[in-house]
Order: structure tokens, then C-alpha cells, then sequence
């Protein structure tokens, strides 16, 4: 298997990065990122576009047309955050306060984009999913 890393720091970039993608790869993964975040539903549209099955990092991109993703739960780790600060309120000095990481993970499936794909995702893993979007 071979890697090819790609690159996009702005909008404009977007659409070079994809350029004959799928042509070159079987797959996509998209790294966490504040642009590519803003930028979500195109990101789900060029990988169509290119025939590419990506994963994402955050729910919010199989909700927005993406394939699947797989990551830390944006809720949970407020919840955490929420815990803490009641903590620090009452009285405890933040650098005090363990690091957490997180324990709870969203794996979200977009069966519209699969079959948009050709990809029949097997029921096993749809039976491990959090949430499956007809």
C-alpha cells in the first residue's frame, strides 16, 4: 500500500488536492481541520465525484454526505469539559486537574453515500455503528 499525502490550506486548494485523486487512490482519509470542517459538504462531494470512500474524523461529515466517521464524541468531551469547569468554580486550581482523554467514540455510516459509491457496507459493521443515515 502506498501513501500519498495531499495538501489544502485554503479554498482554492481544495479542489487542486482532488484533481485525479481517484484515479491514484483507493481510499481518503481526511485529517481533522478547521477548513475542511467549514468546508465538509464539498469535501463529501469531491470524494463522490472522484469514486473515493473517506473517513472523517467527526460525525458532522457523514451528516453532511460523507462516507463514515470515526472519532472522539464532540458531546462527551463537552460533558468533560462541563465537568471541570464546576471543578475549577468550587475551588480547584486548574493545573491541578488531570489530563483526560477521550473514552467515548462516534462511528457514523452514510448508507446514500455508499450505494452513491457502489460499496455495500457488510451488516457487521453497520451493527457496530452508532448511527446509520439512510
Amino acid at each position: 500500500m502506498q501513501i500519498e499525502f495531499v495538501f489544502a490550506s485554503i479554498e482554492e486548494e481544495i479542489d487542486a488536492a482532488f484533481a485525479g485523486l481517484g484515479a491514484r487512490s483507493q481510499g481518503l482519509i481526511i485529517h481533522p481541520d478547521s477548513l475542511f470542517t467549514q468546508y465538509r459538504e464539498k469535501l463529501a462531494a469531491l470524494a463522490i465525484r472522484e469514486k473515493l470512500p473517506a473517513l472523517y474524523s467527526t460525525r458532522n461529515f457523514p451528516e453532511a454526505g460523507g462516507l463514515l466517521s470515526y472519532g472522539s464524541s464532540f458531546l462527551d468531551a463537552h460533558r468533560q469539559a462541563g465537568r471541570y469547569a464546576g471543578r475549577i468554580l468550587k475551588g480547584e486550581k486548574p493545573g491541578e486537574l488531570p489530563v483526560q482523554r477521550a473514552t467515548k467514540f462516534d462511528f457514523v455510516v452514510n448508507l446514500k453515500t455508499a450505494k452513491a459509491l457502489g460499496l455495500t457496507i457488510p451488516e457487521t459493521l453497520l451493527a457496530t455503528a452508532d448511527e446509520v443515515i439512510q
